[in-house]
């Protein structure tokens, strides 16, 4: 039985004010481009006010990339298109700054935290503050065995608690929340299938490299085979997560839960910040509002669980690499609409008011 206590969060965490968003919405209306001819980025900027609780909305200066990162068990059975045990060669591309989120962050000027929970690879090789939270070397195989402890799970929830605290506490103002992982679409899938009562073929996606159909077909059974594993814990998120997530996902979900307590906006990237998501919205149905639903790269469980959340994707433009760069993606986008929202002048009602006297006059 575990000790964490998730019905806590249902309390700690608030919608976004809704008395500044119709402040916002009232300001947008005496700006001078009527409302609506910015499309959804009057939404946007709306949305970030609320988050703030500030009318004008201020920028977003401090935008930070989190990548939580994991090596799957589930990778062993050829359902991923890298080789099982290999995404510490990822964390160390993106710490060398030879990896797409790396090029973007650089280009972005958004600095890059990648957070261990279970790569499968000696601490030692890797950065101290990359590796201090790690829980495990590797998940277990979710197809016939648990991926964590239920110790394991709740450390590594207390570790994604404790990652959104320190972000929070260092000035972050927004997070593009990704992951590294092999494996960990998978273990997405299941997660997501299971809270939206669907099948494995349902959700079982290509990955971030395109799997052959051999592969999607041996992915598609190990989900089926984790979701039997599955359906009997759905009512304990913690143990659903450590029975069929991982470390990094189960850390990501508690990541998100804090974020929302923290009141620091969130934007998802692919299929398992999305499943990360689902599994937390189940434990707080008002931490969505503090989330943002980056883009959608055709993985189908991830648009099942946005569709499940009500989350309307920013982009749309076939990303699936994952790592956050979707996310980092869709970033200028929300700094768009927080500049319009804040440096759009407002009509002068009186200069206004004055020519239509004048128009009388002459009349």
């Amino acid at each position: 039985m575990s000790s964490l206590n998730l019905d806590d969060f249902t309390d700690l965490i608030e919608r976004p004010d809704g008395g500044v968003r119709r402040d916002a919405e009232a300001r947008r209306e005496r700006q001078i481009v009527p409302p609506g001819a910015l499309g959804r980025l009057d939404e946007l900027g709306e949305w970030l006010a609320a988050a703030q609780g500030a009318v004008p909305v201020r920028p977003v200066e401090h935008p930070k990339a989190v990548l939580f990162a994991g090596d799957h068990g589930i990778a062993e059975l050829g359902v991923s298109a890298r080789p099982a045990g290999s995404a510490t060669e990822l964390v160390r591309d993106v710490l060398e700054g030879a990896r797409p989120v790396s090029v973007l962050a650089r280009r972005l000027g958004v600095p890059v935290r990648v957070v261990d929970m279970a790569l499968d690879c000696d601490p030692d090789t890797l950065p101290a503050d990359v590796v201090r939270h790690r829980v495990r070397r590797g998940s277990g195989r979710i197809d016939v065995e648990d991926a964590l402890t239920l110790r394991e799970a709740e450390a590594a929830f207390h570790a994604g608690v404790a990652v959104a605290d320190e972000e929070a506490d260092s000035g972050t103002d927004l997070v593009v929340l990704g992951d590294i992982s092999v494996g960990g679409t998978t273990a997405a899938g299941v997660l997501v299938a299971a809270l939206c009562g669907t099948d494995a073929s349902v959700v079982t996606g290509r990955g971030g490299v395109a799997i052959d159909d051999l592969a999607w077909m041996r992915k598609c059974a190990a989900i089926r085979d984790a979701l039997r594993r599955a359906r009997p814990v759905l009512g304990d998120q913690l143990q659903l997560l450590a029975t069929v997530g991982g470390a990094d996902l189960t850390a990501m979900t508690g990541f998100l839960l804090q974020c929302a307590v923290r009141k620091m906006p969130v934007i998802l990237d692919g299929v398992v910040g999305a499943a990360c998501a689902l599994v937390a919205q189940r434990i707080a149905f008002r931490a969505p509002d503090w989330w943002l639903a980056g883009h959608t790269g055709g993985e189908p469980g991830q648009a099942k669980a946005l569709d499940r959340m009500a989350l309307e994707p920013l982009l749309d433009q076939g990303v699936r690499v994952g790592e956050g760069v979707g996310g980092l993606l869709a970033l200028p986008l929300v700094q768009a609409a927080a500049a319009l929202a804040a440096e759009l002048p407002e009509r002068d009602d009186k200069v206004d008011e004055g020519a239509a006297a004048d128009e009388l006059v002459e009349e």
